[in-house]
């Protein structure tokens, strides 16, 4: 058979779940599992060298076409829908159905502590769990078991595929890791675009006062442009004013000859009083030289009398 690779590519595009590798044999007639599968990795490996936007992938126990996950942000793009999600309780319920299946509610509701009848139900109407049979026990409980849709959904090949206990926590471990770093980043994110406003504010600051200071600046000047014609006008003056002065100290020349005319009258009337009174003062004293003179004649007179 010619060509098997662009066949089976073709089955597989047509079908509307992963398409298993006994449906691939059984339309093509005459040709073995081995010739399909070698066919199947040529196609799968043709589309990874081509680095397409799909490739082929072996899920769910199938094969099917599926989005690269480099491309996925584009598809988002495309859908505008935002892709359902999980809430954390239906999520818990969802791992515990798949690593304890086949599993009733009772033993689900044990292990999480709480009732989860609506994350069942949830989980049910995605399809990403059925009711897989009644447990063999007084009121029969219904058994709970995941679907090919969960698969599908998680890109498992099968349920073999779970990551065990100690991948789920080595994947804990650097989930946190990761968390860590991302927060660290995001910090430092915050930090230099932090200290990037605080350094456009501080520019902007300093441009402004820069700014007020040039403004100043402007004003002082054309205040001192102002003042100097002023000042210049006033030290026109003061050099005027030298000239002015001695025109009082002219004034008071005269007043002081008058007054130094009137000094001399004053010492000439002194002199012409003094003149006037040494007479006077000599009288007195030749008076003052012949009273005694006349007192001692009295005195004798008497003495005289007295005798006789």
């Amino acid at each position: 058979m010619e060509n098997i690779e662009a066949i089976i590519e073709a089955l597989i595009l047509s079908s509307e779940s992963p398409l298993t590798l006994d449906k691939i044999c059984a339309v093509l007639d005459g040709l073995d599992k081995t010739e399909v599968r070698e066919a199947l990795d040529r196609l799968m490996a043709g589309y990874e060298a081509r680095q397409s936007g799909i490739s082929v992938q072996e899920v769910a126990g199938g094969f099917q076409f599926r989005t690269r996950p480099e491309m996925s942000a584009w598809v988002k793009k495309l859908k505008g829908a935002k892709p359902a999600s999980l809430s954390p309780a239906s999520l818990e319920t969802l791992a515990i159905v798949a690593y304890r299946q086949p599993i009733v509610k009772a033993e689900i509701e044990s292990i999480r502590g709480v009732d989860v009848s609506a994350p069942l139900k949830g989980l049910l109407d995605k399809k990403l769990i059925r009711i897989v049979g009644r447990k063999d026990v007084p009121g029969k409980p219904i058994i709970y078991g995941t679907t090919k849709r969960f698969l599908e959904v998680f890109n498992l090949k099968e349920l073999a595929d779970l990551p065990t206990m100690r991948e789920l926590k080595e994947l804990t471990e650097n989930q946190e890791i990761f968390d860590e770093e991302t927060t660290a980043d995001t910090r430092d994110g915050e930090t230099t675009e932090l200290e990037s406003s605080t350094r456009e504010i501080f520019d902007q600051e300093t441009a402004a006062d820069n700014a007020a200071d040039r403004e100043t600046s402007q004003q002082e000047s054309s205040v001192q442009d102002t003042l100097l014609p002023e000042t210049m006008a006033g030290e026109a003056r003061g050099q005027e004013t030298p000239e002015q002065a001695p025109a009082p100290e002219k004034a008071l020349v005269p007043e002081t000859a008058a007054d130094n005319a009137a000094g001399r009258e004053t010492s000439q009337q002194e002199s012409a009083a003094q003149d006037t009174l040494l007479p006077e003062t000599i009288t007195d004293e030749a008076r003052g030289l012949e009273t005694p003179e006349r007192e001692s004649s009295a005195r004798e007179t008497v003495e005289d009398e007295q005798n006789s």
